[in-house]
């Protein structure tokens, strides 16, 4: 985090004279918004520069919401040939790539207008720029159009929310070939023979399960293990449900070189060739921020190029501050929003920090992996102890006939209060927020286990966890108390 001594901005003069504070926001996503938005409420007036022809940022355009889309329509594609339910026929649907991408790409539509479009039409306040910003000093912006002219900006605060792309390794060949990012893949119209996927994270893993749910062969291409940065115990179970659904995966893969010889990508790895029609390139996120000229203003990055900015998003620069995944913070829509907000009432003149201490993830494969606090390893430092419990000890998991995976809870071991939760689940995204709620409470094992959950839910299975530390919860009559 960077740390610095800063005056809270109370005065309303900005640097025209003109009595209203002017912020300007470089970046049209989620945090650029939540931060005008809450600027506008407090009185300033807003400038929001956008470099592309759409606004919205990644979430509702190429991100969150046309993927969990395509991701849902992929599962029931799925399970009408792959469920367990007798007296109900199985079969594998007819899949219309088109049409699943002209829907998906409907809603992203709509949705863009009812959260980005529409709010600029209902706030006058909020200005839109339109054009490629980059900093002239730190109170002024130099904007290239798209016709090429040039227009200057000043501003009292900057707000930095200009988002991340998809990040490209540094493989011989790769960028020779045409290979696509999770932005061509959500809107490809055809649906790949053979899928190869390079990366073991979020984007890589919830994209390679939905083409194989829609009937492509896949092959998974992970450097060291599956989503590494968790409990080892995650990765290995999401591991077997891939393999059980037909999904190659490929660990410690390293790709030394890439071609394409008009049909097929090749790819030459330390674990041998791999081959296939077509190439996923889903290794990570880069942000979107050398094009600023930061430098001039001498504003600091990280080595990767993300702003380094406190927990009240300021950044080493008095007056300029950032949000969302162009940050040092955790790339996720909901934190972007978060920071966006916290950073407008700073900005006019209140001292708020973001409290990232409890943060609940979600990656939507199925089962979905949920996670929240401290897995024990990270805890290594402090006395805890764990409790896993296999869903085959959860009702609602037995009626689904869906017992794949587990839910873990982790808590200190002298006073039994809860420090962290991971989950692997069908719908383990619902479970995982109660768990949130217990941390942020600090409730003990004992007190989460003593709670009514309702009976035959996911999220029962966190108070069957919790009574797993004093009992052998297979020896417990169903509900029991």
């Amino acid at each position: 985090m960077v740390m610095k001594t800063t005056t809270t901005h109370q005065d309303e003069t900005n640097v025209s004279g003109i009595g209203r504070l002017h912020i300007v926001i470089v970046g049209t996503g989620s945090g650029a918004f939540a931060a005008a938005i809450r600027a506008v409420e407090r009185g300033a007036t807003v400038t929001i520069i956008e470099g592309s022809e759409t606004i919205g940022g990644t979430c509702v355009n190429v991100g969150c919401v046309p993927s969990k889309i395509f991701i849902r329509g992929a599962h029931i594609a799925h399970i009408q040939g792959h469920h367990a339910f007798n007296g109900l026929s199985r079969n594998t649907p007819k899949i219309d790539r088109k049409a699943m991408v002209t829907q998906q790409q409907q809603w992203v539509k709509k949705l863009r207008y009812a959260k980005y479009e529409s709010i600029l039409e209902a706030h006058p306040d909020i200005h839109l720029v339109r054009g490629m910003a980059r900093f002239k000093n730190a109170h002024t912006l130099s904007i290239t159009k798209q016709d090429g002219s040039e227009k200057e900006i000043q501003a009292d605060r900057i707000l930095l929310a200009v988002g991340a792309s998809p990040a490209i390794p540094n493989i011989p060949g790769l960028s020779k070939t045409p290979y696509w990012t999770s932005t061509e893949a959500l809107i490809s119209e055809t649906t790949p023979e053979h899928l190869v996927v390079l990366g073991a994270s979020v984007v890589a893993l919830e994209l390679a399960q939905a083409f194989r749910h829609i009937g492509a062969e896949v092959t998974v291409l992970a450097r060291s293990t599956l989503l590494s940065k968790e409990d080892p115990e995650i990765g290995e179970g999401l591991m077997q449900a891939f393999e059980d659904e037909g999904i190659k995966v490929m660990l410690t893969t390293i790709p030394e070189s890439a071609t394409h010889d008009g049909k097929q990508f090749i790819l030459q790895t330390n674990k041998g060739e791999v081959r296939g029609d077509q190439l996923l390139v889903a290794s990570g996120r880069t942000p979107n921020t050398k094009a600023l000229d930061l430098d001039k203003i001498g504003l600091k990055t990280d080595k990767g190029g993300s702003i380094m900015i406190d927990d009240h998003m300021r950044t080493n620069v008095e007056n300029i501050y950032a949000a969302g995944d162009c940050t040092n913070q955790p790339q996720f829509v909901y934190v972007a929003a978060a920071a966006g907000t916290r950073a407008a009432r700073n900005m006019t003149g209140d001292d708020i920090a973001i409290d990232l201490s409890v943060l609940p993830t979600v990656i939507f494969t199925d089962p979905q992996v949920a996670t929240v606090g401290l897995n024990k390893q990270q805890a290594q430092d402090m006395k805890v102890e764990s409790r896993t419990l296999d869903l085959e000890n959860v009702p609602r998991a037995l009626a689904n006939m869906d017992t794949r995976g587990f839910i873990k809870l982790v808590a200190e071991k002298d006073s039994g209060r809860i420090v962290g939760c991971q989950v692997l689940a069908h719908e383990g995204g619902e479970i995982i927020q109660t768990a949130a709620l217990a941390i942020r409470n600090r409730m003990t094992i004992d007190e989460l286990a003593d709670q009514l959950f309702p009976y035959l839910t996911m999220v029962e299975g966190l108070k069957l966890t919790a009574q797993t530390f004093n009992k052998d919860v297979r020896q417990l009559s169903c509900c029991a108390g």
